[in-house]
Protein backbone atom coordinates (compact mmCIF):
# COMPACT_ATOMS: atom_id res chain seq x y z
CA UNK A 1 0.00 0.00 0.00
CA UNK A 2 1.45 3.10 -0.94
CA UNK A 3 2.05 6.57 1.13
CA UNK A 4 0.59 9.77 0.13
CA UNK A 5 3.65 11.74 -1.14
CA UNK A 6 5.80 8.97 -1.62
CA UNK A 7 7.78 8.31 -4.93
CA UNK A 8 6.44 5.68 -7.48
CA UNK A 9 9.54 3.00 -7.93
CA UNK A 10 10.19 2.92 -11.87
CA UNK A 11 9.14 -0.11 -13.70
CA UNK A 12 11.65 -2.77 -13.89
CA UNK A 13 13.36 -3.29 -17.23
CA UNK A 14 12.21 -5.49 -19.51
CA UNK A 15 13.71 -9.02 -20.34
CA UNK A 16 16.38 -8.50 -22.69
CA UNK A 17 15.21 -11.60 -25.61
CA UNK A 18 18.38 -13.89 -26.51
CA UNK A 19 20.87 -12.82 -28.84
CA UNK A 20 19.56 -8.82 -28.68
CA UNK A 21 22.16 -6.91 -28.22
CA UNK A 22 22.68 -4.83 -24.97
CA UNK A 23 21.06 -1.37 -25.15
CA UNK A 24 22.52 1.73 -24.15
CA UNK A 25 22.32 3.78 -20.99
CA UNK A 26 18.74 5.19 -20.45
CA UNK A 27 18.71 8.26 -19.73
CA UNK A 28 16.41 9.11 -16.54
CA UNK A 29 15.05 12.17 -14.92
CA UNK A 30 13.40 13.58 -11.88
CA UNK A 31 10.41 14.08 -13.90
CA UNK A 32 9.69 10.18 -14.41
CA UNK A 33 9.78 9.34 -10.59
CA UNK A 34 7.14 12.06 -10.07
CA UNK A 35 3.89 10.60 -8.57
CA UNK A 36 1.01 10.28 -11.02
CA UNK A 37 -1.90 12.44 -10.60
CA UNK A 38 -5.44 11.92 -10.73
CA UNK A 39 -7.06 13.68 -13.22
CA UNK A 40 -10.48 15.73 -12.90
CA UNK A 41 -13.08 16.85 -15.23
CA UNK A 42 -15.83 17.19 -17.79
CA UNK A 43 -15.22 14.12 -20.57
CA UNK A 44 -15.69 14.83 -23.84
CA UNK A 45 -17.62 13.42 -26.17
CA UNK A 46 -16.66 11.29 -28.97
CA UNK A 47 -20.36 11.76 -30.69
CA UNK A 48 -22.01 14.83 -31.27
CA UNK A 49 -25.56 15.10 -29.74
CA UNK A 50 -28.25 15.68 -32.42
CA UNK A 51 -31.15 15.65 -32.74
CA UNK A 52 -33.60 12.76 -34.95
CA UNK A 53 -34.37 15.63 -37.33
CA UNK A 54 -30.87 17.15 -37.38
CA UNK A 55 -29.11 13.35 -37.93
CA UNK A 56 -31.73 12.66 -40.89
CA UNK A 57 -30.98 15.75 -42.45
CA UNK A 58 -27.05 14.91 -41.77
CA UNK A 59 -27.66 11.53 -43.75
CA UNK A 60 -29.82 13.33 -45.97
CA UNK A 61 -26.90 15.68 -47.22
CA UNK A 62 -24.53 12.39 -47.92
CA UNK A 63 -27.21 11.47 -50.77
CA UNK A 64 -26.15 12.75 -53.75
CA UNK A 65 -28.72 11.71 -55.51
CA UNK A 66 -31.34 12.66 -53.19
CA UNK A 67 -30.01 16.23 -52.25
CA UNK A 68 -29.76 16.75 -56.39
CA UNK A 69 -33.66 15.92 -56.67
CA UNK A 70 -33.86 18.09 -53.62
CA UNK A 71 -32.65 21.04 -55.40
CA UNK A 72 -34.67 19.81 -59.01
CA UNK A 73 -38.13 20.25 -56.85
CA UNK A 74 -37.01 23.24 -55.80
CA UNK A 75 -36.18 24.98 -58.79
CA UNK A 76 -39.51 22.87 -60.33
CA UNK A 77 -41.76 24.93 -57.45
CA UNK A 78 -39.75 27.97 -58.40
CA UNK A 79 -40.16 27.94 -61.93
CA UNK A 80 -43.64 27.27 -61.66
CA UNK A 81 -44.01 30.04 -58.91
CA UNK A 82 -41.41 32.78 -59.59
CA UNK A 83 -41.07 32.28 -63.65
CA UNK A 84 -44.00 34.05 -64.67
CA UNK A 85 -43.21 36.89 -63.01
CA UNK A 86 -40.07 37.44 -65.11
CA UNK A 87 -41.44 35.22 -68.13
CA UNK A 88 -44.00 37.80 -68.91
CA UNK A 89 -45.73 36.04 -71.95
CA UNK A 90 -49.46 35.07 -72.32
CA UNK A 91 -49.43 31.33 -72.16
CA UNK A 92 -53.07 31.56 -73.77
CA UNK A 93 -52.15 34.12 -76.21
CA UNK A 94 -52.01 32.57 -80.23
CA UNK A 95 -49.71 33.62 -82.89
CA UNK A 96 -50.48 32.70 -85.97
CA UNK A 97 -47.55 34.22 -87.71
CA UNK A 98 -45.12 32.41 -85.46
CA UNK A 99 -46.68 28.65 -85.68
CA UNK A 100 -45.18 25.79 -84.18
CA UNK A 101 -41.72 27.68 -84.28
CA UNK A 102 -38.42 25.74 -83.12
CA UNK A 103 -36.90 27.27 -79.97
CA UNK A 104 -35.35 30.65 -81.04
CA UNK A 105 -33.82 33.73 -80.02
CA UNK A 106 -35.36 37.14 -80.66
CA UNK A 107 -35.12 38.46 -84.42
CA UNK A 108 -36.38 41.02 -86.21
CA UNK A 109 -39.18 41.03 -88.73
CA UNK A 110 -40.53 44.13 -90.81
CA UNK A 111 -44.14 45.33 -90.69
CA UNK A 112 -46.42 45.11 -93.54
CA UNK A 113 -50.08 45.71 -93.93
CA UNK A 114 -52.35 42.73 -93.95
CA UNK A 115 -51.74 41.08 -97.48
CA UNK A 116 -54.46 41.16 -99.87
CA UNK A 117 -56.70 38.41 -101.04
CA UNK A 118 -54.93 36.72 -103.43
CA UNK A 119 -57.72 35.59 -106.47
CA UNK A 120 -56.91 32.55 -108.40
CA UNK A 121 -54.91 32.75 -111.52
CA UNK A 122 -57.91 31.02 -114.41
CA UNK A 123 -56.76 30.67 -118.28
CA UNK A 124 -59.74 31.20 -119.83
CA UNK A 125 -60.67 28.71 -122.44
CA UNK A 126 -58.54 25.87 -121.14
CA UNK A 127 -60.65 22.57 -120.37
CA UNK A 128 -60.40 22.32 -116.63
CA UNK A 129 -60.86 18.24 -116.87
CA UNK A 130 -59.76 16.95 -119.94
CA UNK A 131 -60.31 13.13 -120.42
CA UNK A 132 -57.83 10.27 -122.06
CA UNK A 133 -54.90 11.51 -120.64
CA UNK A 134 -52.44 9.89 -118.69
CA UNK A 135 -51.28 11.81 -116.27
CA UNK A 136 -47.65 9.55 -115.65
CA UNK A 137 -47.16 11.62 -119.42
CA UNK A 138 -47.65 15.20 -118.81
CA UNK A 139 -44.43 17.10 -118.82
CA UNK A 140 -43.59 19.66 -116.04
CA UNK A 141 -44.92 23.07 -116.20
CA UNK A 142 -42.97 25.71 -118.52
CA UNK A 143 -42.11 28.40 -116.07
CA UNK A 144 -42.63 28.74 -112.07
CA UNK A 145 -42.31 32.40 -110.33
CA UNK A 146 -42.97 34.00 -107.57
CA UNK A 147 -45.69 36.72 -107.27
CA UNK A 148 -44.70 40.00 -105.40
CA UNK A 149 -42.36 39.91 -102.58
CA UNK A 150 -41.96 36.52 -100.80
CA UNK A 151 -42.67 37.02 -97.04
CA UNK A 152 -43.18 35.23 -94.08
CA UNK A 153 -46.91 36.61 -94.22
CA UNK A 154 -47.67 34.40 -97.34
CA UNK A 155 -45.63 33.27 -100.53
CA UNK A 156 -47.44 33.57 -103.84
CA UNK A 157 -46.64 30.96 -106.59
CA UNK A 158 -47.80 30.92 -110.45
CA UNK A 159 -46.99 28.96 -113.72
CA UNK A 160 -47.46 27.84 -116.96
CA UNK A 161 -50.47 25.51 -118.01
CA UNK A 162 -49.83 22.07 -118.81
CA UNK A 163 -51.91 21.50 -121.66
CA UNK A 164 -54.05 18.18 -120.40
CA UNK A 165 -53.73 18.37 -116.83
CA UNK A 166 -56.86 17.82 -114.63
CA UNK A 167 -55.12 19.72 -111.49
CA UNK A 168 -52.15 20.08 -110.50
CA UNK A 169 -49.96 19.32 -107.29
CA UNK A 170 -47.83 21.93 -104.86
CA UNK A 171 -44.98 20.65 -102.50
CA UNK A 172 -42.41 22.34 -100.15
CA UNK A 173 -39.51 21.00 -98.64
CA UNK A 174 -35.92 22.50 -96.62
CA UNK A 175 -34.03 20.83 -98.90
CA UNK A 176 -33.27 20.25 -102.73
CA UNK A 177 -35.64 17.37 -103.99
CA UNK A 178 -34.02 14.21 -104.55
CA UNK A 179 -36.03 11.47 -106.61
CA UNK A 180 -39.28 10.90 -105.91
CA UNK A 181 -40.05 12.78 -102.89
CA UNK A 182 -40.58 16.52 -103.39
CA UNK A 183 -41.36 17.57 -99.97
CA UNK A 184 -44.61 18.46 -97.65
CA UNK A 185 -47.61 18.89 -99.72
CA UNK A 186 -49.05 22.25 -99.01
CA UNK A 187 -51.53 22.62 -101.91
CA UNK A 188 -53.77 20.37 -104.22
CA UNK A 189 -55.97 22.03 -107.01
CA UNK A 190 -58.58 20.10 -109.05
CA UNK A 191 -59.01 22.43 -111.86
CA UNK A 192 -56.39 22.10 -115.07
CA UNK A 193 -57.07 25.82 -115.63
CA UNK A 194 -56.38 27.19 -112.35
CA UNK A 195 -52.34 28.13 -112.49
CA UNK A 196 -51.36 29.77 -108.78
CA UNK A 197 -51.48 29.12 -105.38
CA UNK A 198 -50.61 30.59 -102.01
CA UNK A 199 -48.56 29.62 -99.06
CA UNK A 200 -49.28 30.35 -96.23
CA UNK A 201 -48.45 27.72 -93.08
CA UNK A 202 -45.54 28.28 -90.42
CA UNK A 203 -43.47 30.23 -92.81
CA UNK A 204 -39.79 30.92 -91.90
CA UNK A 205 -37.18 33.15 -93.14
CA UNK A 206 -35.18 30.35 -94.18
CA UNK A 207 -34.81 29.09 -98.19
CA UNK A 208 -37.96 26.56 -99.37
CA UNK A 209 -38.04 24.34 -102.55
CA UNK A 210 -41.66 24.97 -103.97
CA UNK A 211 -42.01 22.48 -106.94
CA UNK A 212 -45.49 21.81 -108.97
CA UNK A 213 -46.74 18.68 -110.83
CA UNK A 214 -49.16 18.32 -112.75
CA UNK A 215 -51.89 15.40 -112.71
CA UNK A 216 -54.86 13.72 -114.16
CA UNK A 217 -55.71 11.09 -112.75
CA UNK A 218 -52.30 10.37 -111.58
CA UNK A 219 -49.64 12.56 -111.26
CA UNK A 220 -46.27 13.53 -113.46
CA UNK A 221 -42.86 12.58 -112.27
CA UNK A 222 -41.60 15.49 -114.10
CA UNK A 223 -41.41 18.20 -111.12
CA UNK A 224 -41.00 22.13 -111.86
CA UNK A 225 -38.68 23.37 -109.13
CA UNK A 226 -37.86 27.07 -107.46
CA UNK A 227 -36.11 28.32 -104.49
CA UNK A 228 -38.02 31.11 -102.18
CA UNK A 229 -36.33 32.78 -99.10
CA UNK A 230 -39.23 34.83 -97.35
CA UNK A 231 -38.38 37.78 -95.87
CA UNK A 232 -39.10 38.22 -92.31
CA UNK A 233 -42.24 39.88 -91.76
CA UNK A 234 -45.41 40.88 -89.48
CA UNK A 235 -48.34 42.44 -89.57
CA UNK A 236 -49.46 45.75 -88.18
CA UNK A 237 -52.24 44.48 -86.27
CA UNK A 238 -49.43 41.66 -85.01
CA UNK A 239 -46.84 43.99 -84.32
CA UNK A 240 -49.02 46.13 -82.09
CA UNK A 241 -49.51 43.38 -80.01
CA UNK A 242 -46.19 43.71 -79.10
CA UNK A 243 -44.95 47.11 -79.39
CA UNK A 244 -48.08 49.77 -79.48
CA UNK A 245 -45.63 52.12 -81.48
CA UNK A 246 -45.04 49.78 -84.72
CA UNK A 247 -46.04 51.40 -87.63
CA UNK A 248 -45.69 50.12 -91.39
CA UNK A 249 -42.25 49.24 -93.03
CA UNK A 250 -39.94 49.89 -89.60
CA UNK A 251 -38.46 46.49 -88.67
CA UNK A 252 -39.21 45.81 -85.10
CA UNK A 253 -37.83 42.92 -82.51
CA UNK A 254 -40.25 40.02 -81.75
CA UNK A 255 -39.67 37.99 -78.52
CA UNK A 256 -37.45 35.27 -78.30
CA UNK A 257 -39.14 31.75 -77.93
CA UNK A 258 -36.55 29.58 -76.11
CA UNK A 259 -38.44 26.72 -76.10
CA UNK A 260 -40.13 27.45 -79.37
CA UNK A 261 -44.02 27.47 -80.16
CA UNK A 262 -46.93 25.15 -80.25
CA UNK A 263 -49.70 24.69 -82.87
CA UNK A 264 -51.28 27.99 -82.20
CA UNK A 265 -48.51 29.89 -82.04
CA UNK A 266 -48.24 29.58 -78.49
CA UNK A 267 -44.59 30.27 -76.25
CA UNK A 268 -44.04 26.85 -74.77
CA UNK A 269 -42.22 27.93 -72.44
CA UNK A 270 -44.96 30.01 -70.75
CA UNK A 271 -47.47 27.03 -71.38
CA UNK A 272 -44.81 24.92 -69.32
CA UNK A 273 -44.87 27.18 -66.35
CA UNK A 274 -48.87 27.90 -66.65
CA UNK A 275 -49.02 24.09 -66.74
CA UNK A 276 -46.34 23.40 -63.72
CA UNK A 277 -49.28 25.07 -61.66
CA UNK A 278 -52.11 22.60 -62.12
CA UNK A 279 -49.17 19.51 -62.78
CA UNK A 280 -46.92 20.01 -59.89
CA UNK A 281 -48.55 22.76 -57.83
CA UNK A 282 -52.56 21.72 -57.60
CA UNK A 283 -52.91 18.03 -58.79
CA UNK A 284 -49.45 16.96 -57.95
CA UNK A 285 -48.43 18.76 -54.68
CA UNK A 286 -52.24 19.73 -52.91
CA UNK A 287 -53.92 16.44 -53.84
CA UNK A 288 -51.12 13.99 -52.13
CA UNK A 289 -51.65 16.86 -49.37
CA UNK A 290 -54.82 16.45 -48.59
CA UNK A 291 -55.33 12.64 -49.05
CA UNK A 292 -52.48 12.07 -46.61
CA UNK A 293 -53.73 14.32 -43.89
CA UNK A 294 -57.05 12.53 -44.72
CA UNK A 295 -55.31 9.03 -44.33
CA UNK A 296 -53.47 10.06 -41.67
CA UNK A 297 -56.76 11.22 -39.75
CA UNK A 298 -58.55 8.18 -40.19
CA UNK A 299 -55.28 6.02 -39.64
CA UNK A 300 -54.41 7.53 -36.42
CA UNK A 301 -58.36 7.07 -34.78
CA UNK A 302 -58.74 3.12 -36.03
CA UNK A 303 -55.33 2.83 -34.50
CA UNK A 304 -55.73 4.14 -31.05
CA UNK A 305 -59.37 2.88 -30.76
CA UNK A 306 -59.24 -0.25 -32.20
CA UNK A 307 -61.89 -2.25 -31.61
CA UNK A 308 -65.75 -2.08 -33.40
CA UNK A 309 -64.11 2.10 -34.47
CA UNK A 310 -61.31 0.08 -36.01
CA UNK A 311 -63.13 -2.50 -37.89
CA UNK A 312 -65.59 0.04 -39.26
CA UNK A 313 -63.05 2.17 -40.65
CA UNK A 314 -60.75 -0.32 -42.02
CA UNK A 315 -63.76 -1.77 -43.75
CA UNK A 316 -64.70 1.62 -45.54
CA UNK A 317 -61.05 1.85 -46.46
CA UNK A 318 -61.60 -1.46 -48.07
CA UNK A 319 -64.45 -0.61 -49.83
CA UNK A 320 -62.75 3.05 -51.11
CA UNK A 321 -59.81 0.75 -52.55
CA UNK A 322 -62.10 -1.20 -54.48
CA UNK A 323 -63.54 1.34 -56.50
CA UNK A 324 -62.37 1.92 -59.89
CA UNK A 325 -60.83 5.07 -60.23
CA UNK A 326 -61.61 5.91 -63.91
CA UNK A 327 -64.85 5.14 -63.03
CA UNK A 328 -65.55 7.17 -60.02
CA UNK A 329 -63.91 9.90 -61.80
CA UNK A 330 -66.48 9.98 -64.65
CA UNK A 331 -69.04 10.00 -61.63
CA UNK A 332 -67.72 13.02 -60.02
CA UNK A 333 -67.46 14.82 -63.41
CA UNK A 334 -71.23 14.39 -64.25
CA UNK A 335 -72.02 15.44 -60.77
CA UNK A 336 -69.43 18.49 -60.77
CA UNK A 337 -71.57 19.17 -64.24
CA UNK A 338 -68.60 18.36 -66.61
CA UNK A 339 -69.37 17.89 -70.29
CA UNK A 340 -67.30 15.67 -72.69
CA UNK A 341 -64.05 17.52 -73.62
CA UNK A 342 -64.60 20.02 -71.01
CA UNK A 343 -61.29 21.36 -68.74
CA UNK A 344 -62.33 20.68 -64.60
CA UNK A 345 -59.40 20.64 -62.20
CA UNK A 346 -61.79 19.98 -59.53
CA UNK A 347 -63.18 16.66 -60.09
CA UNK A 348 -59.60 15.81 -61.16
CA UNK A 349 -58.35 17.06 -57.44
CA UNK A 350 -61.81 15.46 -55.75
CA UNK A 351 -61.13 12.46 -57.78
CA UNK A 352 -57.49 11.70 -56.61
CA UNK A 353 -58.10 13.04 -52.97
CA UNK A 354 -61.06 10.78 -52.22
CA UNK A 355 -59.31 7.30 -53.54
CA UNK A 356 -55.60 8.57 -52.54
CA UNK A 357 -55.88 8.26 -48.39
CA UNK A 358 -56.57 4.23 -48.24
CA UNK A 359 -52.88 3.34 -48.38
CA UNK A 360 -52.01 6.09 -45.76
CA UNK A 361 -54.65 5.21 -43.70
CA UNK A 362 -52.90 1.67 -43.31
CA UNK A 363 -49.90 2.49 -43.00
CA UNK A 364 -50.32 4.83 -39.74
CA UNK A 365 -53.50 2.45 -38.05
CA UNK A 366 -50.41 -0.10 -38.22
CA UNK A 367 -48.00 2.77 -36.95
CA UNK A 368 -50.60 3.65 -34.22
CA UNK A 369 -51.21 0.16 -33.28
CA UNK A 370 -47.53 -0.08 -31.92
CA UNK A 371 -46.73 3.44 -30.67
CA UNK A 372 -50.41 3.29 -28.34
CA UNK A 373 -48.73 0.53 -26.30
CA UNK A 374 -45.21 2.08 -25.91
CA UNK A 375 -44.04 3.55 -21.50
CA UNK A 376 -44.39 7.23 -22.82
CA UNK A 377 -48.18 7.13 -23.94
CA UNK A 378 -48.91 5.31 -20.98
CA UNK A 379 -48.00 7.65 -18.86
CA UNK A 380 -49.58 10.74 -20.48
CA UNK A 381 -52.57 8.34 -20.18
CA UNK A 382 -51.92 8.15 -16.02
CA UNK A 383 -51.36 12.11 -16.40
CA UNK A 384 -55.15 12.69 -17.32
CA UNK A 385 -54.14 13.21 -21.48
CA UNK A 386 -57.37 12.95 -23.67
CA UNK A 387 -57.42 10.79 -26.61
CA UNK A 388 -57.53 14.08 -29.10
CA UNK A 389 -54.27 15.20 -27.08
CA UNK A 390 -52.55 11.77 -27.37
CA UNK A 391 -53.23 11.69 -30.75
CA UNK A 392 -51.98 15.11 -31.76
CA UNK A 393 -49.04 15.72 -29.71
CA UNK A 394 -47.63 12.07 -29.10
CA UNK A 395 -49.19 9.18 -31.53
CA UNK A 396 -49.31 11.39 -34.99
CA UNK A 397 -45.83 12.95 -34.84
CA UNK A 398 -44.31 10.06 -33.82
CA UNK A 399 -45.30 8.79 -37.50
CA UNK A 400 -44.13 12.04 -39.15
CA UNK A 401 -41.18 10.20 -40.76
CA UNK A 402 -43.27 7.38 -42.80
CA UNK A 403 -46.37 9.68 -43.47
CA UNK A 404 -43.53 11.94 -45.59
CA UNK A 405 -41.93 9.28 -47.14
CA UNK A 406 -44.97 8.44 -48.35
CA UNK A 407 -45.83 11.59 -49.47
CA UNK A 408 -42.70 11.82 -51.89
CA UNK A 409 -43.96 8.51 -53.37
CA UNK A 410 -47.62 9.83 -53.96
CA UNK A 411 -46.68 13.10 -55.55
CA UNK A 412 -44.99 11.24 -58.59
CA UNK A 413 -48.19 8.82 -59.09
CA UNK A 414 -50.52 12.19 -59.16
CA UNK A 415 -48.43 13.88 -61.51
CA UNK A 416 -48.62 10.85 -63.49
CA UNK A 417 -51.71 10.46 -63.37
CA UNK A 418 -53.08 14.44 -64.40
CA UNK A 419 -50.59 13.49 -67.34
CA UNK A 420 -52.50 10.58 -68.11
CA UNK A 421 -56.02 11.80 -67.61
CA UNK A 422 -54.98 14.82 -69.69
CA UNK A 423 -53.78 12.98 -72.63
CA UNK A 424 -56.13 10.35 -72.79
CA UNK A 425 -59.24 14.01 -72.68
CA UNK A 426 -60.42 13.65 -69.01
CA UNK A 427 -58.39 15.48 -67.19
CA UNK A 428 -57.51 19.31 -68.35
CA UNK A 429 -58.31 20.20 -71.89
CA UNK A 430 -57.46 22.77 -73.72
CA UNK A 431 -56.89 26.11 -73.45
CA UNK A 432 -55.88 25.41 -69.91
CA UNK A 433 -52.45 24.30 -70.33
CA UNK A 434 -51.32 21.47 -68.24
CA UNK A 435 -47.88 19.42 -69.03
CA UNK A 436 -50.07 16.29 -70.24
CA UNK A 437 -52.45 18.24 -72.42
CA UNK A 438 -49.64 19.61 -73.74
CA UNK A 439 -48.29 16.52 -74.84
CA UNK A 440 -51.37 15.50 -76.22
CA UNK A 441 -51.41 18.85 -78.35
CA UNK A 442 -47.72 17.78 -79.27
CA UNK A 443 -48.46 14.45 -80.14
CA UNK A 444 -50.14 14.65 -83.37
CA UNK A 445 -47.37 16.71 -84.54
CA UNK A 446 -43.96 14.88 -83.30
CA UNK A 447 -42.64 14.16 -86.57
CA UNK A 448 -42.49 17.92 -87.87
CA UNK A 449 -42.00 19.91 -84.13
CA UNK A 450 -40.80 17.38 -81.86
CA UNK A 451 -40.38 20.01 -79.10
CA UNK A 452 -44.12 20.64 -78.84
CA UNK A 453 -44.37 16.93 -76.92
CA UNK A 454 -40.36 16.74 -75.86
CA UNK A 455 -40.23 19.56 -73.68
CA UNK A 456 -43.87 19.12 -71.11
CA UNK A 457 -42.73 14.79 -71.67
CA UNK A 458 -39.48 15.42 -70.40
CA UNK A 459 -40.89 18.09 -67.51
CA UNK A 460 -43.15 15.00 -66.71
CA UNK A 461 -40.34 12.77 -66.61
CA UNK A 462 -37.75 14.55 -64.67
CA UNK A 463 -40.19 15.47 -61.58
CA UNK A 464 -41.27 12.06 -61.22
CA UNK A 465 -37.93 10.70 -61.25
CA UNK A 466 -36.99 13.54 -58.93
CA UNK A 467 -39.62 12.86 -55.98
CA UNK A 468 -38.63 8.81 -56.43
CA UNK A 469 -35.47 9.55 -55.74
CA UNK A 470 -35.83 11.84 -53.04
CA UNK A 471 -38.55 9.72 -51.35
CA UNK A 472 -35.40 6.68 -50.96
CA UNK A 473 -33.52 9.30 -49.82
CA UNK A 474 -35.70 10.12 -47.05
CA UNK A 475 -36.55 6.70 -46.26
CA UNK A 476 -33.03 5.81 -45.59
CA UNK A 477 -32.63 9.03 -43.72
CA UNK A 478 -35.29 8.71 -41.32
CA UNK A 479 -35.06 4.86 -40.20
CA UNK A 480 -33.87 4.82 -36.59
CA UNK A 481 -31.69 2.04 -37.27
CA UNK A 482 -29.15 3.64 -39.34
CA UNK A 483 -28.63 6.60 -36.83
CA UNK A 484 -25.71 4.70 -35.61
CA UNK A 485 -23.94 4.67 -39.05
Amino acid sequence: MSVPGSKIAPPPAPARPAGASMPGPLALGPEDFAPVLRRSGPQGTVRPSRSYWADAWNRLRGNRQALASLVIIVGLFLFSSVGPLFWRLDPTAPDLTRISEPPSLSRTARVLPEPPLFPDVVVPGLDPHPDGIDGATLPAPASLEVVGEPTTLGVRLEWTPVPGAAGYRVYRSTEPPAGAYLGLPVGKLDAGNVVSFEDTFALRPQTYFYSVIASNMADSPRPRTIAVTPVSAITLAAARAVRPDASLGRAITLPPHPLGTDGLGRDVLARLMAGARVTLLLIGFLAPLLAILLGVVIGGVAGYFGGLVDQWLMRFTDFVLSLPFILFLILVRVALGSGPGQSDVTALLVGLVALSWTGEARLVRGQVLQLREMEFVQAARLLGASPAHLLARHLLPNTLGVVLVAFTFAVPSSIFTEAFLSFIGMGVTPPRASWGSMCLDGFGSFLTSPHEFVFPALFISVSVLAFNLLGDGLRDALDPRLRSR
